[in-house]
């Protein structure tokens, strides 16, 4: 799916987005899952340092409902294997974010591998994030910043910002004083890959539109973690075809591995 000119800006940028990766009628369906009860129902809140909610729901294998299918269709784990290289691909978790109108909180400064190096990953160019737009993201409400290139850089330690972990203030500050701030606006459909080094946040939902989103994250096989029990990171993908997600009728998610809230902070805590 991806061209030379393609992967050679994902690995300069530390980001790429590919515009309509996803047809309508995918997001539409998509987006039915995301706000069905079967997912709502497991979502829960993560606070920034000013009180504001974001939702997220987050599980680790990927099944065969419209969310697993998706992260296991082929155009996206041959897009996924053109960036990070070879080896089995791996679907380490998705999850579902949820901005909603005008009480959608903000994400803090991070690099996803601030988080997953505390999880026992060695290797985090076997790692990848990809972010599909259930509906528009721009600056009004809250799409993803990036500070391009900074996934050049080293892993900056992370501490707590209310209930969300982010990046060492004084290394983010002298990083973006080189770097160019980026505001990936994206149309519902397109798709952002980004490096699990790059730094990234988001603004609070102010506006009057909420910002839905699934991202997916992918994981080599052989980057084997030792602190991390759920073992679908190095489990190989079965890849299904494009056409699987709309032969699927069915918008639940069923029996999947859902982290509980009360998980995701002992996990910070202990680690």
């Amino acid at each position: 799916m991806l061209t030379n000119k393609q992967v050679i800006d994902y690995h300069r940028d530390g980001f790429l987005v590919v515009k309509d990766f996803f047809s309508p009628a995918e997001i539409d369906l998509l987006y039915q899952t995301a706000t069905d009860e079967s997912v709502v129902d497991h979502a829960f809140d993560l606070n920034d340092q000013e009180g504001k909610k974001t939702k997220l729901t987050l599980w680790f294998t990927a099944g065969d409902d419209p969310f697993g299918l998706m992260s296991r269709c082929k155009r996206m784990i041959d897009s996924v294997q053109s960036l990070i290289g070879e080896g089995e691909v791996c679907h380490f978790h998705s999850k579902v974010m949820q901005k909603e109108p005008r009480v959608g909180g903000a994400w803090e400064w991070h690099q996803d591998y601030g988080y997953w190096y505390k999880n026992g990953f060695l290797f985090p160019e076997a790692m990848i994030s990809v972010m599909v737009a259930l509906t528009d993201a721009n600056k009004a409400n809250g799409c993803l910043q990036v500070l391009r290139g900074t996934h050049k850089m080293q892993r900056f330690e992370h501490h707590f910002a209310g209930e969300q972990q982010g990046a060492d203030d004084t290394f983010v500050s002298e990083a973006a004083k080189i770097s160019d701030l980026i505001y990936c606006e994206l149309t519902a459909g397109d798709v952002l890959f980004f490096h699990p080094n790059i730094l990234h946040r988001s603004e609070a939902n102010l506006s009057e539109y909420a910002r839905w989103s699934v991202i997916s994250a992918y994981n080599l096989s052989y980057n084997k973690p030792f602190r991390e029990k759920h073992t679908s990171c190095i489990t190989p993908v079965s890849v299904v075809s494009d056409e699987s997600l709309l032969n699927e009728k069915n918008s639940k998610v069923e029996n999947a591995d859902f982290l509980r809230k009360e998980q995701e902070i002992t996990l910070k805590i202990e680690k």
